[in-house]
């Protein structure tokens, strides 16, 4: 286990509460190092992968907790491991692919290689080389293999989702998420056999907490994204319902869609488009699907690293990569059913345009992101303020307000800031 960081300075809040935010939330790298600590290497579970990137024995995939490097592999027993890429030797990350398939793992750099469930197996020169009759250099009589193997992170699985952490005291994957959250985890991921369908990545010039807020937020889908409010696919005047777990860490975003035509509310809304049209019209070629139960979207954020996103007929992870304190890597998988059929897939993959890094709709959300983030850092001392809906923080019926954005930090000050 990594250790905390020196004591920092942690930033001054204007009140008790969470309503007011600092910039320097946003802008320490100190408080991101502490953050990786706290959040990302101890007492949480950070999303890895889907079980269906690696089907078979020997498939890897290489990922990340926080900022380290991990593999993803199913081991000749077909159980899964989560192994920290780093060797045992001289520390080089010895997986560069991110996709593949191994029968064990060999670092270059000196060949040191490894079973897939991370044991040392094999140190070239280990009992050193003959010189005529005479022994030369190799390993200490005393070195052990076994004291030598990977870093192993623990392992949970629900639902073909696979989470690791490298805490070996963290809670139960089920405690962690808690039963309201929970709930909405186990409608997506309800034991059908999952099918990968693409990927997207990018890079975004913003602090990683701003992701979590954005799917936090819905204040302003319906305010900035036009495809949203024009076709009403997600607006403030959906029946709609936002959930918390009892630490307010965790999140659930509900809406159902609404008629795509001119409300009290929508009318006023610049971003909303009467005479918006389609060239394609199959973009809006939306069926309701048995397991959503109601609801046409559900956004569920994951504190820290995921979300799990079904927009209308479109489903995948988004998962977060801190990369230093202003930045962070976003990767997008974009998955369906096994039981879906040709014009199913085709639907979810069609759908999945207006998301990812050029996406009719999250294309905004990591301009405005960047935007944010050259704003902090512009205006030390400043704050942010989140006090739509009032100061407090509680489950609501309707999205005009933000609530989860406050009830997040709250939790965020709790761990950062040692309370009870």
């Amino acid at each position: 286990m990594a250790l905390d960081t020196p004591p920092l300075t942690l930033p001054a809040w204007e009140t008790a509460g969470t309503h007011r935010i600092p910039f320097d939330v946003y802008t320490d790298p100190a408080l991101h190092r502490r953050e990786l600590e706290r959040f990302f290497y101890r007492g949480h579970w950070c999303y890895v992968g889907l079980e269906a990137e690696v089907p078979e024995p020997g498939d890897f995939k290489r990922t990340v907790v926080g900022e380290r490097s991990v593999v993803l592999v199913r081991d000749a027993n077909g159980e899964l491991r989560v192994l920290e890429n780093v060797c045992a030797h001289r520390g080089m990350q010895f997986c560069r692919e991110r996709h593949g398939r191994r029968e064990s793992f060999t670092c270059p750099y000196h060949q040191w290689n490894y079973s897939l469930q991370g044991e040392l197996q094999g140190v070239p020169l280990r009992r050193g080389v003959r010189d005529g009759g005479q022994v030369k250099g190799g390993m200490p009589a005393d070195f052990k293999p076994a004291d030598h193997g990977l870093t192993a992170l623990r392992v949970a699985r629900r639902g073909g989702v696979v989470f690791a952490s490298f805490d070996p005291d963290v809670e139960p994957f089920e405690d962690f998420v808690g039963p309201t959250i929970l709930g909405y985890f186990d409608r997506l991921f309800n034991g059908r056999k999952l099918k990968i369908l693409g990927y997207n990545r990018q890079r975004i010039p913003g602090n990683w907490k701003l992701m979590q807020e954005n799917i936090k937020d819905p204040y302003h889908p319906g305010l900035l994204h036009t495809w949203f409010v024009t076709f009403g696919l997600w607006r403030a005047d959906n029946k709609s319902a936002l959930h918390m777990d009892r630490h307010h860490r965790h999140a659930a975003m509900v809406s159902t869609r609404g008629n795509a035509g001119v409300q009290s509310q929508v009318a006023q809304v610049s971003s909303f488009k009467a005479d918006m049209q389609l060239h394609d019209d199959r973009f809006l070629d939306i069926v309701p699907e048995p397991w959503w139960g109601g609801p046409s979207a559900v956004m569920t954020t994951l504190f820290p690293s995921v979300i799990l996103q079904q927009q209308v007929n479109s489903v995948s992870t988004r998962h977060i990569q801190p990369d230093g304190h202003g930045a962070f890597f976003f990767e997008w998988t974009h998955f369906g059913f096994a039981d879906d059929d040709e014009a199913m897939t085709r639907r979810r993959l069609r759908q999945a345009n207006l998301f990812g890094p050029a996406g009719f709709v999250s294309a905004d959300d990591g301009e405005v992101i960047e935007l944010s983030q050259k704003g902090f850092a512009s205006k030390p001392g400043h704050r942010a303020v989140a006090e739509l809906g009032g100061h407090g923080v509680a489950d609501t019926d309707h999205m005009v307000t933000e609530t989860l954005i406050r009830g997040m930090y709250r939790y965020w000050r709790e761990v950062m800031e040692d309370r009870p």
